[in-house]
């Protein structure tokens, strides 16, 4: 048994953990009060407004005829040229928020000459998660084969998301799938997932399984940590410190496997940050998570 696959069993066998303790270690809601989750979301929301009224380049761009999902397009303006990209994909448990509540690092790029594109799929229980990784991977394509008419350089695409968007993110990075979309394996440059889920099988084992109904099958070809590249794209893995225990133990082994497989990683626990609060550092330059995502995307070959 190689390391990855040791990492890859250890989490697989938390399906035998008690239930209860289960649900707890990957229920980030409950690590929060009530009161605290709405006003976070309602942060997510109002942090989207300046971007879109600001740096809002293309809004609601179709990206995929078969499922009529779309993209909206943020940055500077490229009279100059081509800008390096950053697709970010929101959470919600593959069946909450939009596109709408996640454009809040749009503008701190914007500021960098970074253009950022957000993504809207369809969610569970409408659509299968295997439906939902095709629709984001369509995504990628799109911004691959198309970048160039909205300013965008598909030579310097990065990648990242949060939460359920943060599995999504391993999707795009996972080896395997990119030829039947066309494109190369190394049309990702650097990605920085936050607080992701990189095996379902514990996923499948819990209450998001009431409305993911993953099969075997599903666990299997879904799980990014079981379809790492070998010497993959530098990435960044970050977490907060007062994640459920299930996220933390996901993002570590994720970074991990990445390290075994050659490519370079670093990890990250953002200290006094939860699930959801993370992701509003990304508003502000001289934070640790800005300085991370920047770093990845300046440092682009």
């Amino acid at each position: 048994m190689n390391k990855n696959q040791h990492y890859i069993r250890h989490l697989a066998e938390e399906t035998g953990l008690d239930p209860a303790r289960l649900d707890r270690d990957y229920n980030a809601k409950a690590t929060v009060s009530p009161e605290t989750f709405a006003a976070e979301m309602k942060r997510y929301r109002q942090a989207s407004v300046e971007p879109r009224v600001h740096w809002g380049q293309h809004f609601d761009v179709v990206y995929d005829e078969e499922s009529g999902q779309r993209i909206d397009i943020f940055g500077p303006s490229s009279s100059g040229g081509l800008n390096p990209v950053f697709i970010f994909i929101h959470g919600g448990y593959w069946r909450a928020l939009s596109k709408e509540d996640s454009a809040m690092m749009a503008g701190m790029l914007a500021r960098e000459g970074i253009a950022t594109v957000v993504v809207d799929y369809r969610l569970a229980p409408e659509v299968s998660l295997a439906e939902i990784t095709r629709e984001v991977r369509s995504a990628l394509a799109f911004v691959w084969r198309h970048g160039r008419d909205y300013g965008l350089d598909p030579n310097r695409i990065t990648v990242g998301g949060s939460s359920a968007g943060g599995h999504l993110a391993g999707a795009l990075l996972s080896e395997g799938w990119q030829g039947k979309f066309g494109l190369p394996k190394d049309v990702v440059k650097f990605a920085m997932p936050v607080s992701g889920l990189f095996e379902l099988a514990p996923v499948a084992a819990t209450f998001p399984q009431e409305w993911l109904n993953l099969s075997p099958i599903d666990v299997d070809q879904l799980s990014p940590i079981r379809s790492i590249p070998v010497g993959g794209c530098p990435i960044t893995v970050a977490w907060s410190e007062h994640e459920a225990d299930g996220f933390k133990r996901q993002s570590r082994a994720y970074a991990d496997c990445w390290a075994v497989a050659g490519g370079r990683v670093k990890a990250i626990e953002v200290a006094n940050r939860n699930h959801y609060n993370i992701l509003m550092d990304w508003c502000s330059p001289e934070t640790e998570m800005s300085q991370a995502l920047l770093a990845g995307i300046r440092n682009i070959g």
